[in-house]
């Protein structure tokens, strides 16, 4: 009688085979990757060299003498010249134009802000007949040469008795900065949540109260971006002045570095220009640096609902 051999049970206690399943492939970064990120990095190096380079340049001329800039271009100063500062403040009326450029400025960049912010705010946030059609006007602003105005805006300040004046400077500075400030501020104002607005209306606040005390801080970044633009084509304007403000004592610092170029003739004093082109090109790199941050958290909030 034939038996026939079976497998002996698997008992309980036995542990249950383990299924080994092959570890996933770590995927290895591609050449083409490695080859990209070099390039990027080796052009952002090259981009910076030729910013800062000339930046450092013009500071190193501004503390050496006239004869050594014209031999020695590239080479260190022997010594720091710090009479080359004192006269082009002094003696250039570097201090005149600087104060000058200081009122300006100042004044026409806090009535931009206002303005903008005001006109912005109600394009945003307001649905009326033409508020499309305002809109638009303000961007087409934008886009039309200022070069095509100084004609009639020369008439204009004429007949109006603003020509050299600060004030009358001030209110085309505005006038200038305007389109782009309303531009850039009505597409910021309309990511700002509207819930706050109708919970400080639901309090019992007027809309300028809701717009000076609600939103208007809310809207400090992009405030802080546009200032900084606006800050920096108005500090560096040269066409609007020297059409419209002719007046010596009234120069800005644009004005002040051609005439300080051009005082001597071939003579010119170089190392004092250098050191009072580094005097009008300080507050502008300060600005960056100290609001750098929020310049980009202005442009990022701004961009994203």
């Amino acid at each position: 009688m034939k038996t026939t051999d079976t497998p002996p049970a698997a008992s309980a206690a036995d542990p249950a085979p383990v299924i080994k399943t092959p570890a996933p492939a770590v995927k290895e970064k591609s050449g083409e990757g490695q080859v990209l990120n070099v390039f990027s990095h080796g052009v952002l190096i090259i981009w910076a060299i030729l910013v800062v380079l000339p930046l450092l340049w013009a500071v190193m001329a501004s503390f050496k003498t006239d004869d050594s800039i014209l031999s020695t271009p590239w080479a260190l100063p022997d010594k720091l010249h710090f009479e080359n500062w004192s006269r082009a403040w002094s003696q250039a009326h570097m201090s005149d134009y600087f104060f000058n450029t200081i009122v300006v400025v100042g004044c026409s960049l806090v009535g931009t802000l206002l303005l903008g912010s005001m006109a912005a705010y109600v394009l945003a946030r307001f649905d009326f007949p033409g508020n499309r059609f305002i809109y638009y006007l303000f961007i087409g602003g934008m886009s039309f040469p200022i070069i095509l105005a100084l004609v009639p805006l020369f008439f204009v300040m004429n007949n109006m008795a603003l020509l050299n004046t600060r004030h009358g400077l001030i209110m085309v500075y505005i006038a200038y900065s305007l389109p782009f400030t309303v531009f850039f501020l009505t597409s910021f104002f309309r990511t700002l949540p509207s819930s706050v607005a109708e919970a400080a209306m639901l309090d019992g606040a007027s809309h300028t109260r809701t717009f000076f005390q609600v939103m208007l801080p809310m809207a400090k970044p992009g405030l802080i971006s546009v200032g900084i633009f606006n800050f920096l084509g108005q500090w560096n304007q040269y066409m609007l002045p020297t059409v419209l403000n002719t007046e010596p004592k009234y120069r800005v610092l644009s004005q002040g570095l051609v005439e300080l170029a051009t005082s001597q003739g071939y003579k010119g004093d170089w190392s004092g220009l250098f050191a009072g082109l580094v005097m009008a090109m300080l507050p502008v790199l300060a600005a960056y640096i100290i609001f750098q941050r929020q310049v980009v958290a202005g442009l990022t909030a701004g961009a994203v609902k």
